[in-house]
C-alpha cells in the first residue's frame, strides 16, 4: 500500500538565499515556533512510514516566491512532489505557472478564497473574478490539479467554475472546511450547477485542522469524514498531516486523521492512503492522473 501525505510545508533556515515575503506582510505564527526544513520533513515521513510527500508552498512565509520548494523538488523528486502559489491576478500569472510547472516541476498550484488563520484572502472579486478567467482556462487545459483553501459558502461560485472549465480538476484543502450543522448539506449547492460532489473532478483533503474543526464545534469528527467518504468516494478522498503546520509528529498528525475514518475495504483504504494522491498526481509506476467518474 502506497503511503502519501497531501499537505505538508518547509521552511529554510537559510534566511539569506530564502527571505520571508509572506502574504499580507504577516508571517504565519507555526511558521516561527516550529519551522521544520526538507531534512526534518524527510526523517518525520519515514518515521511515519510515508513514502511519499506532496509539499504545498507555505505561502504565509514565502509568498509567490516558491524557489526554496523549487530547489527541493530537483534535489529530492522520488520523495516529494510540489504544489506552488501563484498570483493568480498577477498580468505575468500565465508565465509564472509556465516557469514552475514546466521549468521547475511543480505538480500542482494553490490558490486562497478564504484563510483558515491568517487573513489573506484571494485579491479581487473573489474565485470568479473575470481577470483569472486566463488562469482558469490554463489550468483546465492543462488539468494541473488547483488546491483550493476555502470556506463551504464558496462552493457556489466553485461549483460554476467547474461547468464553465470541463478540465478543472480541484483539491479541497482541509475539506473545504464543510457546514457542520446536522441536517444540511456539506457544501451550499446552486441549483443551476452539478453539486461538488457529482462533478467527479473534485477532491477532498483531510487534515488535522479539518479534523480538529469537527471535533471542536460538532464534538466528534468521524461524521463528518464517513460523510465526506460517502458522497465524494474513498477515489476522491486523500489525507494530508499539515505538519508542521498542525502541531506534532507528522506520524501523531497522521493518527489523528485515519483514526476518525470509518470500516473501510482494503480497496478503498488503499485509495485513501495513497492511492487517490498517486492517480492525482502522477506518483506510482503504471498510473495516470485521475479523470471524473
Amino acid at each position: 500500500m502506497l503511503h502519501v501525505d497531501t499537505h505538508t510545508h518547509i521552511i529554510s533556515p537559510d534566511t539569506d538565499a530564502y527571505p520571508a515575503a509572506p502574504l499580507g506582510g504577516h508571517r504565519s505564527t507555526w511558521s516561527q515556533e516550529r519551522p521544520a526544513d526538507i531534512g526534518q520533513l524527510l526523517r518525520q515521513a519515514e518515521a511515519a512510514d510515508v513514502e511519499r510527500l506532496v509539499v504545498v508552498q507555505a505561502s504565509t512565509v514565502y509568498g509567490f516566491d516558491n524557489s526554496y520548494l523549487a530547489d527541493q523538488l530537483a534535489r529530492h523528486a522520488d520523495r516529494i512532489s510540489g504544489v506552488c502559489s501563484v498570483d493568480f491576478l498577477s498580468p505575468t500569472a500565465l508565465d509564472d505557472l509556465r516557469h514552475w510547472i514546466d521549468e521547475r516541476g511543480f505538480t500542482g498550484v494553490r490558490i486562497r478564497a478564504a484563510d483558515g488563520t491568517t487573513a489573506v484572502p484571494t485579491p479581487g472579486r473573489g474565485l470568479d473574478d473575470e481577470r483569472m478567467a486566463p488562469v482558469w482556462q490554463f489550468l483546465s487545459d492543462r488539468g494541473a490539479p488547483v488546491c483550493i483553501q476555502m470556506h463551504a459558502r464558496h462552493a457556489p461560485v466553485l461549483a460554476e467554475l467547474l461547468r464553465k472549465y470541463s478540465g478543472l480538476t480541484v483539491v479541497l484543502d482541509h475539506a473545504g472546511r464543510p457546514d457542520l450543522d446536522e441536517g444540511v448539506p456539506l457544501y451550499p449547492e446552486d441549483p443551476a450547477a452539478t453539486p461538488l460532489h457529482e462533478t467527479g473532478r473534485v477532491f477532498v483533503k483531510l487534515t488535522p485542522p479539518a479534523v480538529l474543526r469537527a471535533q471542536r464545534e460538532a464534538g466528534s469528527a468521524a461524521p463528518l469524514v464517513r460523510a465526506l467518504i460517502e458522497k465524494f468516494g474513498a477515489d476522491h478522498v486523500m489525507w494530508g498531516s499539515n505538519f508542521p503546520a498542525s502541531a506534532g509528529t507528522l506520524a501523531e498528525l497522521a493518527a489523528l486523521v485515519t483514526g476518525q475514518l470509518p470500516v473501510l475495504d482494503d480497496a478503498e483504504l488503499a485509495m485513501i492512503s495513497g492511492g487517490t494522491a498517486a492517480r492525482l498526481y502522477g506518483l506510482a509506476a503504471n498510473t495516470a492522473p485521475a479523470a471524473g467518474r
